[in-house]
């Protein structure tokens, strides 16, 4: 499991006493969403402890940052560090339940037998939401699948469609401009050329193959029709739009809320999921990783996520090339131990599939 740089040190040399009352605070908050007072917690705790002394470590963990409390006479709650702190250094995270692993391989593997990778991706999505309570999402880059043939269709004089068709069956169309005077069997020309060589390649490697081999190229083909082909597979590699967002279950965030701040955030977060761009480039940054990696509140800088938390990991080719990233994202609420290896696990099971589908 990945996540951000852990605490202080001197956060994590906290003592047993403090360590018991801080996580006993964090997982009532979990629980109920509710701040905790020193009363209850002297009958939590599995010691001996005065209400009076639980209120003195309580200004303890308040000094440090991990703990605060959101009204004058009000219990405490954890802060986003603290939250932290809980995740890297107390949180015990064991196997996914036999249950929530047969739900994943039915839900995922069975419903997703000879459909695209999109519909797969979908399919997951829709279940780590419905599992999680949260809002499931998948981002995977688009040039990373597999090519199955490409075609350049003339739609005027200086402009040509190029339809992209992958192994998955999704197809992709793009206009390009054409190259003062190219003439009309070049665009076959381009065609013959590139289907000749894509089979089976992501348009990267595609790409790769061509660079390394341009003299070889440019014996092969004239230069404005070698000037096509570039262009042609820069419109898919080199726009804004290479990552593709899937969204799933944002009403689940509307639900169990504890106060009219948590309205608000939750508006903030939907907000955000609509605008796509700055949550693919957040999801991206998992793919730097491995493993599951946790983003919480404010440590999302990329968007104002303040609240909650995203807990993703990525998918891949083999074992090596990473080719999207899926998790959930919810309130700082959502259930740690069983979500992290919910997320892993349906991370390898989707993996699982691309490969075997290729």
């Amino acid at each position: 499991m990945t996540s951000a740089p852990p605490p202080q040190r001197a956060l994590v040399d906290l003592n047993e006493r403090s360590r018991e009352i801080f996580r006993q605070i964090v997982e009532a908050y979990l629980a109920t969403g509710e701040p905790v007072g020193s009363r209850n917690l002297s009958r939590l705790i599995p010691m001996t402890l005065s209400p009076a002394s639980v209120r003195n470590v309580m200004a303890d963990l308040e000094s440090t940052g991990l703990i605060y409390s959101p009204h004058a006479s009000a219990g405490r709650l954890p802060t986003e560090l603290g939250m932290r702190f809980f995740v890297d250094a107390l949180l015990e995270v064991g196997d996914l339940s036999s249950e929530d692993r047969a739900r994943i391989d039915a839900e995922v593997k069975a419903k997703s037998q000879g459909r695209t990778l999109e519909a797969m991706l979908r399919e997951a999505t829709s279940l780590l939401s419905g599992l999680s309570r949260g809002a499931g999402v998948v981002v995977t880059t688009k040039h990373n699948a597999r090519l199955k043939h490409v075609e350049f269709v003339q739609l005027e004089p200086r402009r040509a469609l190029v339809v992209l068709v992958s192994d998955d069956g999704s197809v992709e169309n793009r206009v390009v401009a054409l190259p003062p005077g190219l003439p009309a069997s070049a665009l076959t020309e381009a065609t013959n050329f590139l289907n000749a060589r894509i089979l089976g390649k992501t348009l990267a490697e595609l790409r790769a193959d061509l660079q390394s081999s341009r003299e070889a190229v440019e014996r092969e083909i004239d230069a404005l029709t070698a000037g096509l082909i570039e262009a042609g597979l820069a419109s898919w590699t080199g726009g804004a739009d290479t990552r593709q967002l899937i969204v799933r279950g944002q009403a689940n965030l509307l639900e169990d809320l504890k106060a009219t701040e948590d309205l608000e955030r939750v508006r903030l977060l939907l907000a955000d999921l609509e605008t796509q761009r700055e949550v693919a480039d957040l999801l991206a940054r998992a793919e730097e990783g491995e493993g599951v990696r946790i983003f919480i509140g404010s440590e999302n800088k990329l968007f104002s996520l303040s609240g909650s938390t995203m807990i993703v990991a990525p998918f891949k080719i083999g074992h090596e090339q990473i080719v999207g990233v899926l998790g959930v994202i919810g309130p700082t609420r959502l259930n740690y131990a069983r979500i992290i290896p919910m997320v892993d696990y349906t991370a390898k099971v989707v993996s699982t599939l691309i490969d075997r589908g290729r």
